[in-house]
């Protein structure tokens, strides 16, 4: 896995942060005059956890890059304003990790001077090899986080997954986690992934899907929904090369029959389209790109047949 970076100089552009996160979802690029279009935000959707039936809103937050920033920046400043957004939108899901710089402890402590903990659904994930080293990874998380115990444990990239899952099956059963599931974010992991979701009893995968990334429906997304495990989609808006190119074009008029003000909100659609899907988590810095996600949540969602008419084409 490649390093990530810790912190960006205060002024970072949208279009910069998108060149350096490739591979990798950041928030939502704004057409003009989309912004007064989210501001009253409809009603998210929300789809069912498998494993309890627990309903889940279908747009989360990813918090890599956005929110690695330390007290007193400027991007640290509109943090809050993300998880407003969020939460405005009947949001819950941030999702973080310990590679991810300072981000679990930003979510934590903006969390806890917000009293946003009881709106929060929690998930981080274990990030290293060698059972009391995950125990003392995951101690550090849950403090971190200023959470007395965490909604999501996921292992990351599955690194050493059959400890860390062992580890995880104790900490449910003493209710230190709720849910336990694995992650990856590139299709040559895909066989691996496969190969636990049928050995392994798991309440949750996340793993990356996207228009112009599709691999994952042709094997993980089924096997999920046959082995009844949610599923959350990390970077749905592809390595970002996609966005940065759509969004240069005009909106086509069938966006506006799908609910759609901005082509982020599009390539969201598309996701959330699938069944398999429980919640997509953009991630952003920005406020204004966490309401424009979020809208993307309500309403309808297209078929299959739509996507094979419309979408195909722009993933070209």
């Amino acid at each position: 896995m490649h390093t990530l970076p810790h912190a960006h100089p205060a002024g970072l552009t949208r279009a910069h942060v998108l060149r350096m996160a490739v591979g990798l979802s950041v928030g939502a690029a704004l057409p003009p005059g989309a912004r007064s279009q989210t501001t009253a935000p409809a009603t998210m959707n929300t789809r069912p956890i498998p494993a309890t039936k627990e309903m889940l809103p279908v747009i989360g937050c990813g918090t890599w890059i956005g929110f690695d920033h330390r007290p007193g920046s400027a991007e640290y400043r509109r943090l809050p304003g993300v998880l407003d957004a969020l939460f405005a939108a009947g949001g819950r899901v941030i999702d973080s990790s310990p590679m991810y710089g300072r981000a679990e402890e930003s979510t934590g402590e903006l969390l806890a001077a917000a009293g946003g903990h009881a709106k929060a659904f929690l998930a981080t994930k274990v990030w290293t090899r060698g059972r009391e080293a995950g125990i003392a990874q995951m101690e550090q998380s849950l403090a971190r986080l200023r959470a007395q115990r965490l909604d999501l444990m996921q292992v990351h990239n599955l690194m050493d997954w059959r400890t860390h899952l062992a580890t995880l099956r104790a900490w449910k059963a003493q209710g230190r986690v709720r849910y336990l599931g694995i992650t990856h974010y590139t299709a040559s992991a895909y066989d691996e992934v496969e190969a636990v979701l049928r050995a392994e009893p798991l309440d949750f995968l996340q793993i990356n899907y996207s228009l112009d990334a599709r691999e994952a429906e042709r094997r993980l997304l089924p096997l999920a929904a046959e082995r009844g495990v949610a599923v959350i989609v990390n970077m749905p808006f592809g390595g970002g090369g996609l966005l940065r190119r759509l969004r240069e074009r005009p909106l086509p008029a069938w966006a506006a029959e799908i609910g759609c003000a901005s082509w982020a909100q599009v390539l969201l659609k598309f996701v959330l389209s699938h069944p398999a899907v429980t919640c997509a988590i953009p991630g952003t810095s920005r406020p204004e790109h966490m309401a424009d996600n979020a809208a993307a949540g309500a309403g309808t969602f297209p078929g299959a047949a739509f996507w094979r008419r419309h979408g195909d084409a722009l993933a070209v």
